[in-house]
């Protein structure tokens, strides 16, 4: 790995290098499959894929690089919602994450980002910018949200994205259980309503009025 702005493998040029990516990203999700974090190497990947295993530690240099851009490649697929309400928007991500998640191999591939992250400070930081990439752009819809009066015009979108995440990550990571579809409506309900009571805001902000807000009592 080199550096959060440029990690190897990040960037995604077309030809014999973009298939080179994605049978080496396969592999790597094959490999998890079959054996977990803890059988995983380089020279494996390299078998199943059929790149040489000197291109591999050219781009990505460990195995800690490989499943960290395997997480980012693939969280590209949980689509952000736009429904016209923030209600709507958490329910329907908080959906999405458990729809994702709730498949083995991704719930594998997230246990094995962050087992490297404790491992190798380089993974630590490629985990670190992950998140601060996706959280602001999940935080769109809470901007949208301010936009239309829904929450107090100091909400920190950050927090908002966070605070839905992260029931999702204890139950998986912490408690080990699955994530369900009774956890989506719990985590967005309760984000919902710590967002309208002004949890979320920068100091001196409030709620927004029940009685004046656009969307009071908007539900997904």
């Amino acid at each position: 790995m080199t550096t959060p702005q440029q990690a190897p493998g990040e960037t995604r040029p077309g030809g014999r290098t973009a298939r080179t990516r994605q049978a080496v990203l396969a592999a790597v999700l094959e490999e998890l499959d079959e054996g977990g974090f803890g059988e995983l190497t380089m020279e494996k990947v390299a078998q199943r894929s059929g790149i040489h295993v000197a291109t591999l530690y050219r781009r990505w240099r460990c195995i800690e690089g490989l499943v960290c851009e395997s997480l980012t490649d693939l969280s590209g697929s949980v689509p952000l919602p736009d429904t016209g309400t923030l209600p709507g928007d958490l329910h329907a991500l908080a959906r999405s994450i458990v729809a994702f998640y709730g498949e083995p191999r991704m719930r594998r591939l997230i246990e094995a980002v962050v087992s490297a992250a404790a491992r190798d400070p380089q993974a630590a930081t490629v985990l670190r910018t992950f998140f601060e990439e996706r959280l602001p752009l999940a935080g769109r819809m809470v901007e949208r949200a301010v936009e239309r009066g829904e929450l107090p015009p100091e909400t920190d979108p950050v927090e908002v994205m966070s605070a839905l995440g992260a029931p999702f990550y204890y139950r998986m990571l912490i408690a080990r259980r699955p994530v369900d579809g009774r956890l989506a409506e719990s985590a967005a309900t309760a984000v919902w309503a710590a967002a309208r009571a002004g949890a979320y805001t920068k100091k001196g902000s409030g709620p927004v009025d029940d009685a004046t807000g656009p969307h009071a009592g908007a539900t997904s």
